[in-house]
């Protein structure tokens, strides 16, 4: 690996780390950085979204404790536990399910820029109404949503295949909508983020295996191990500053940056 394809993946990871719970989309970050970096190659798209999952494992860390007594709570037969698991799993399906069918037309968005910026300055717009018009709070738990509701979350982050709309926005957003608290649905977003990563890395390394070589896992690696330890520092923060300020701020970036990258991208 030459230095440029160091510093690249080192800068990518970073920015997968700061983003992924963020409402701005990672992988669109990612794909426009790569687009600055000159970062290319066979193994693009395979590390855009495995990557991801060196983020996501920070919340396995962070929230160890939370996960670990949610299953001794499912082995005992603890109602509030067995609710919390179903409506992780009910979530996940949907992602699942579209992902498989629509995996080649995922992956061939994953290289245009363009989508990107206009997916980031009409999900900005999205935030700003939703935050402006959604209904008044009335779940404050992940155990007291109920399964049509976790399935209708789980329908709503399926639009965040199309990159530059953010998986953590649209889950987010979503829960907005149905009358999911701000910080419930932030912390449904990070525990919804982890079955649905490791199982879109496990299906994509699956199809992506013979197109990889020692140079292009090593990268990965890198990439992975950037983000893991980036997104430590960042998940904590976030249920902070949305309970402060709310998403406009965050709606406000996306509308800037995906108008800039699209001046950029028509002028260059």
């Amino acid at each position: 690996m030459d230095q440029n394809s160091l510093i690249s993946v080192i800068i990518l990871g970073i920015i997968e780390g700061i983003t992924e719970f963020l409402p701005v989309s990672s992988t669109g970050h990612m794909i426009l950085a790569g687009e600055l970096l000159g970062f290319k190659g066979p193994a693009e798209t395979t590390f855009k979204i495995v990557v991801q999952l060196g983020a996501i494992m920070a919340i396995l860390v962070v929230y160890a404790q939370r996960f670990w007594n949610v299953g001794m709570g499912v082995l005992k037969a603890q109602p509030d536990d067995i609710a919390f698991a179903r409506n992780i799993i009910l979530a996940v399906l949907p992602a699942m399910v579209i992902g498989v069918f629509a995996y080649d037309a995922i992956k061939a968005m994953l290289e245009s820029p363009e989508i990107v910026a206009i997916s980031l300055v009409v999900g900005g717009v999205a935030i700003l109404l939703i935050e402006r018009f959604a209904p008044k709070a009335r779940i404050m738990s992940i155990e007291t949503l109920s399964w049509r509701n976790a399935l209708l979350i789980g329908l709503f982050q399926c639009i965040a295949m199309i990159p530059g709309v953010s998986r953590s926005g649209a889950t987010i957003m979503g829960s907005l909508l149905l009358g999911v608290e701000r910080k419930t649905a932030a912390e449904f977003t990070f525990f919804l983020a982890a079955p649905t990563m490791v199982a879109a890395t496990a299906y994509d390394l699956y199809q992506s295996w013979d197109l990889l070589n020692f140079e292009d896992f090593l990268g990965i690696a890198i990439g992975f191990t950037m983000a893991f330890l980036t997104a430590l520092l960042v998940v904590k923060t976030l249920v902070t500053i949305v309970g402060k300020y709310g998403f406009a701020p965050f709606a406000w970036y996306r509308i800037a940056l995906g108008s800039a990258a699209l001046a950029f991208l028509y002028f260059a």
